[in-house]
């Protein structure tokens, strides 16, 4: 990791770039296959699915018997796992049920708010280097409280053709109604498009390389929401000297492991745990699984020693992370002065893997620091707020005069007239 000390805070900016290509390098390749699949539906797919997935495929939905099957080959333990952390997320988003909003401040004038479900939504699952099933639980489940009528999933398929047993008995386990051997950018173009064999949806989720995070903002171009931009996984570990670092060590890695254009930043107000973390990373990362991989993202990462609380939370606020884990003495300052993270881990037992499995947290978060402006997803991403309003004849009669006189000030002399010809019959008893 690239360690800094005590600079400068024009250097942050430079500092703090994330390692992932511009969005106007990715945008070609999306814009072609998006065209392909709009023109040509299934048979592009079969294309892309080729030459990006290595596989040739005609027919994509899983199978009610291949869903079966990979029940027998996920092992009791791990389904008991699964379940559990299903109960956890399960119960946090349920908590987020909110009732009906309703006021009449004046009387006669009623208004109020309800949530419907969102229809069809779209839930897209990475699975080339590892296979995120646990984030199927993060959007099948919100999904599935929320009510949403059609749960579409799309996930890569291996070079075999098949879907990780833990994805299939993931999503059988949560509610997914239909789920496709699809991946990539293609997947995002499918579910935007419609074709033959893959639904139309009306909002995608999940999260995904860089290619599927540009897909995701190119399908907002043809009336298809999404979650927010979620691209390659990030995190900021912000310690002083309460801190241990084989466990701020442990926290890098479980990130950098995610792929080689993830992220990992150190800060710190205790400057002897630059080399402290520095040596456990060493030490962890040459017996991991994946130490190639997190070892490239580490090349990406950064170690930040300030000297001050004031300038650690005006750099952290600055880089937005997507993880956020804080480890010091004085948890209630920097939390009173955070203003952009996706979600925050306290204390020196509160790793982030918590949070990607099983505390209950949602772990589909904004990226690339749109932590500033964009939420983790939740149950209310899976709703629409929408608002009523009924008004009686003497409701109207207290507010019509100043609708009348706000309509004309702005010149829309028919919404003056609406009201008007209203309040007129009031007037003459009609």
């Amino acid at each position: 990791m690239n360690v800094y000390k005590n600079p400068i805070k024009t250097e942050w900016e430079d500092i703090l770039k994330r390692p992932t290509a511009s969005y106007q390098d990715i945008e070609p390749i999306v814009s072609d296959v998006f065209k392909n699949i709009k023109a040509n539906g299934d048979v592009a797919i079969s294309h892309y699915t080729e030459k990006f997935d290595g596989v040739s495929l005609n027919e994509f939905k899983v199978s009610v018997k291949e869903i079966e099957n990979a029940k027998q080959l996920v092992s009791p333990e791990l389904q008991q796992a699964i379940i559990q952390a299903k109960d956890q997320i399960a119960a946090f988003h349920r908590a987020q049920v909110t009732p009906k909003v309703s006021v009449e401040n004046i009387e006669g004038v009623h208004c109020w708010q309800e949530k419907r479900p969102i229809e069809k939504v779209g839930i897209y699952i990475p699975g080339g280097s590892a296979p995120l099933f646990s984030t199927i639980l993060m959007l099948a489940i919100p999904a599935q409280i929320a009510g949403c009528k059609e749960i579409v999933l799309c996930t890569p398929p291996d070079k075999s053709g098949a879907i990780h047993p833990a994805i299939l008995f993931a999503a059988s386990l949560c509610g997914v109604t239909k789920l496709f051997k699809i991946g990539g950018i293609q997947a995002i173009a499918a579910m935007t498009f419609g074709t033959v064999q893959v639904p139309k949806v009306y909002k995608i989720f999940g999260p995904g390389n860089q290619y599927v995070t540009v897909a995701k903002q190119w399908a907002t171009r043809y009336d298809v929401a999404i979650d927010m931009p979620a691209g390659p996984s990030e995190l900021l570990v912000m310690a002083d000297q309460t801190a241990k670092a084989t466990y701020i060590a442990s926290d890098l890695l479980s990130q950098a492991e995610h792929g080689p254009d993830s992220q990992v930043i150190f800060v710190t107000t205790y400057e002897p745990l630059i080399e402290e973390v520095s040596q456990e990373l060493l030490a962890q990362c040459a017996v991991l699984s994946r130490k190639e991989i997190a070892s490239k993202a580490l090349e990406n990462s950064k170690m930040i020693f300030l000297e001050t609380k004031e300038a650690a939370v005006s750099l952290i606020n600055q880089y937005a992370p997507e993880h956020y884990i804080l480890c010091v003495s004085e948890e209630a300052y920097y939390l009173d002065h955070l203003s952009a993270a996706g979600s925050v881990f306290i204390g020196n037992y509160s790793p982030e893997s918590a949070g990607d499995y099983a505390s209950g947290t949602n772990h589909t978060l904004p990226t690339n620091g749109y932590a500033r402006q964009y939420s983790g997803v939740n149950l209310d991403a899976f709703l629409n707020s929408i608002s009523f309003q009924k008004l009686t004849a003497k409701g109207l009669q207290s507010l019509g005069k100043s609708i009348e006189l706000m309509a004309a000030a702005e010149g829309l002399d028919a919404h003056k007239n609406a009201v008007s010809i209203r309040l007129n019959d009031l007037r003459d008893g009609a």
